[in-house]
């Protein structure tokens, strides 16, 4: 047996006057006031998850690459106004310092293999330079880390760029360097190079 509640009403009087006075759009100072707390917790809440929603994003699920520490990388000389300096791999050690997304660091060159042979740096002969840079932050590809480098070489300082992709154990890129316009191929990691 089905039993129907038309006609039967289970709202007190007062809820009838209030559900009245909001289909005739009267607004009463109870009924601003209920609106204006209704929309101030809306906003505090729906504010407070976003915020935490966005932390979580940046801190957990897309963090900045921790890259410091020591690095060893090669510079692998492909192009250049310099005929002798075709070819050459450089071998560096770098101590990189993250802060935020600036990069700081020193480096010292370790190897060279070039036209004039092979030779390893022993400590008193390595030149030394100093790193600034930034990590380009990138959400739908690798993450990217852009170095000036500035060397105090032999008898001159020298300034060089390197434009890396940053990967686990690894970044990879292209270099430029004011000396004699070389241009390469140069490739960071954790590891100690092979010579």
């Amino acid at each position: 047996m089905v039993v129907s509640l038309r006609g039967f009403d289970t709202k007190t009087p007062h809820e009838k006057e209030f559900l009245s006075k909001i289909k005739r759009n009267e607004m009463t100072n109870e009924l601003f006031w209920l609106n204006f707390l209704y929309s101030f917790l809306a906003t505090i809440v729906g504010g407070s998850f976003l915020t935490v929603a966005l932390f979580l994003l940046k801190e957990k699920i897309f963090p900045v690459p921790q890259i410091s520490g020591r690095w060893y990388f090669e510079a692998h000389t492909v192009e250049t106004s310099f005929h002798a300096y075709e070819g050459m791999r450089l071998h560096y050690v770098a101590i990189l310092y993250l802060a935020g997304n600036r990069i700081e660091g020193t480096i010292e060159k370790i190897y060279e293999n070039s036209s004039n042979g092979k030779r390893d740096y022993e400590e008193k002969n390595r030149t030394r330079g100093v790193i600034t840079g930034f990590i380009q932050k990138n959400y739908f590809s690798k993450d990217r880390a852009f170095l000036h480098i500035v060397e105090d070489g032999h008898g001159r300082e020298s300034t060089h760029f390197h434009d890396l992709v940053i990967s686990k154990k690894e970044m990879a890129g292209a270099f430029s360097s004011m000396v004699a316009k070389q241009n390469g191929d140069v490739s960071w990691s954790r590891k100690e190079l092979k010579k």
